[in-house]
């Protein structure tokens, strides 16, 4: 539906330009750049077309690999931990320029208690608060670096 719709954005340009010769004034100062607008307009759209559709090929055919089954949980690579439990919350707090972004996750199991972390960056999309995650994290340079998570 997407790549019809932006097929058809690409194509509206071109019927501008066209009339654009048939009147005449192709020529005129109006003309030439008013063509030069709407062939930068149809190829900003046939671009964003052709990456659509390349994503959409590639998504595809990875998808077309791993039907029905679900991936097998890594094990934590050298050096790395792996903790499992469910988003309790998710604190994000913006650091001063050349300091890395700092997240608090909060991971809490039905019978233990919650478990606090501490990763670089933002956290807020990758850990939805309320999902059951796997998360593997390795240290540098004092805080967890977010390797890998497996929602279930």
């Amino acid at each position: 539906m997407i790549l019809g719709i932006f097929a058809l954005l690409a194509f509206i340009p071109l019927l501008g330009i066209a009339w654009i010769v048939i009147s005449g004034t192709l020529f005129t100062v109006d003309g030439l750049f008013m063509s030069l607008i709407l062939l930068a307009t149809s190829g900003l759209f046939g671009t964003t077309m052709l990456f659509e559709f390349r994503a959409r090929r590639s998504a595809g055919a990875g998808a077309g690999k791993a039907s029905g089954s679900k991936p097998p949980v890594a094990s934590a690579p050298s050096g790395g931990s792996a903790v499992r439990g469910q988003v309790q919350s998710v604190q994000f707090f913006e650091a001063d320029v050349g300091q890395p972004n700092k997240s608090i996750v909060t991971l809490g199991n039905g019978t233990k208690g919650s478990q606090m972390l501490v990763f670089e960056g933002d956290m807020r999309n990758a850990l939805p608060v309320g999902l059951k995650v796997e998360v593997t994290f390795r240290k540098q340079s004092g805080l967890n670096l977010l390797l890998n998570v497996t929602y279930s």
